[in-house]
């Protein structure tokens, strides 16, 4: 059973597609339950990455990447995500916020701190959510002020991917106080982990994709340069409003890929479970089930895709980015229920996939805002 075909791919990703598949099944796969038990960063995973030219090659190549466009950061999504979420989401973190940089900033900060990223000898991370605060990115706290020729940091991030490992980070913070203009309230700012007021440590452990690490961030007067910032101030909120149009169809390839795995670990489970003298497959009620989770599968892949098009050609992003995202993520969540209730007992088994996927698909719901946040945002870009 090969669910993630490429026959709706756009044939300039199949290349990538396929290099990404050998890699999740030589990488990924063989490595992906010991590090879901001991919840460690999958610092040799990341490097095979790298050397495989895997890892933030959505950065152009001006500036050392491939210049992977969003179909093919889509397809490479999807095998990942098939093989572990906890590593996937490791992998493709490594570059996590690049884009906003490489969109909105300056030739010299692209220099700076791009190139090193394309080339993996740098990892970043991207810190907007808050310990109080999550999709609602007009109801930020965290300040930076202007001090002569710095901005001063103060505040908390939480739920920040590499907050800890990564070498620098790409900060949203409040810059201004205009009630009558909150989503000009806010800016966007380079901050290298070893700026001084920066403290960051791991939140305490996931109950799924375990081999990904987010951090709680701490902002003691932290000073940066007034050069880091990115674009013009009070353009965060748009800024980030654009790169997650982009991401919200990323993350709809995490719950392909994850809808992908339960779907196969059942099928597999059902074709070799002997109860009342038959493989249970033969019974019309497993079979429908079955029927069903291929069907939503199929139904949330076609929007995914078909999304990805309307996204890479600014027609109504902001829809089509939350309808994919939506469908694909809680496909997903169904695909993986129905996957432990066919396994039975033998669900809850820690050696069994479909347990670790039954854990992994209830973070996607969530991430790159909420599926109730999403929803509303259907419904208010919708076109008419």
């Amino acid at each position: 059973m090969d669910l993630l075909d490429d026959t709706v791919v756009p044939e300039h990703a199949h290349d990538i597609k396929q290099e990404a598949r050998e890699f999740a099944e030589e990488h990924i796969e063989p490595n992906a339950e010991e590090y879901h038990r001991s919840g460690e960063y999958p610092w040799e995973v990341l490097e095979a990455g790298m050397d495989a030219n895997l890892i933030a090659q959505d950065i152009s190549e001006e500036y050392g990447g491939r210049g992977l466009d969003l179909p093919q950061v889509l397809a490479v999504a999807e095998e990942f995500y098939r093989a572990d979420a906890g590593i996937a989401l490791t992998l493709q973190l490594a570059s996590f916020g690049a884009g906003i940089m490489e969109e909105h900033g300056t030739d010299e900060q692209c220099e700076e701190y791009l190139r090193p990223v394309a080339e993996n000898d740098q990892i970043t991370g991207l810190a907007v959510s808050e310990p109080e605060t999550g999709s609602d990115l007009a109801g930020m706290t965290t300040s930076a002020e202007k001090d002569g020729d710095e901005w001063v940091l103060n505040g908390e991030k939480y739920w920040v991917g590499n907050g800890v490992e990564a070498d620098w980070v790409t900060l949203y913070a409040k810059t201004g106080d205009d009630p009558d203009n909150r989503y000009g309230n806010y800016s966007m700012f380079i901050v290298p982990t070893d700026t001084e007021g920066y403290e960051a440590q791991h939140i305490p452990e996931k109950m799924g994709m375990r081999a990904s690490k987010q951090a709680h961030i701490v902002l003691d007067d932290a000073r940066i340069p007034e050069e880091n910032l990115i674009g013009v101030e009070g353009g965060g909120f748009y800024m980030l409003a654009d790169f997650f149009n982009h991401g919200r169809i990323v993350v709809g390839g995490h719950g392909l890929g994850l809808a992908a795995a339960a779907i196969e670990e059942a099928w597999e489970f059902a074709h070799g479970r002997n109860a009342f003298g038959r493989t249970i497959n033969e019974f019309q009620s497993v079979q429908h089930i079955l029927a069903d989770m291929r069907l939503e599968f199929e139904s949330a892949r076609a929007l995914n895709w078909r999304a990805a098009e309307k996204v890479e050609n600014d027609d109504h992003g902001g829809f089509w980015a939350s309808m994919a995202k939506v469908k694909s993520t809680e496909v997903a969540n169904d695909c993986a229920e129905r996957g432990m209730q066919l396994h039975g007992g033998r669900s809850v088994l820690l050696e069994n996939k479909i347990s670790r996927v039954y854990r992994d698909v209830r973070i996607p719901v969530i991430y790159e805002g909420a599926n109730e946040i999403q929803r509303n945002l259907i419904y208010r870009q919708a076109p008419n």
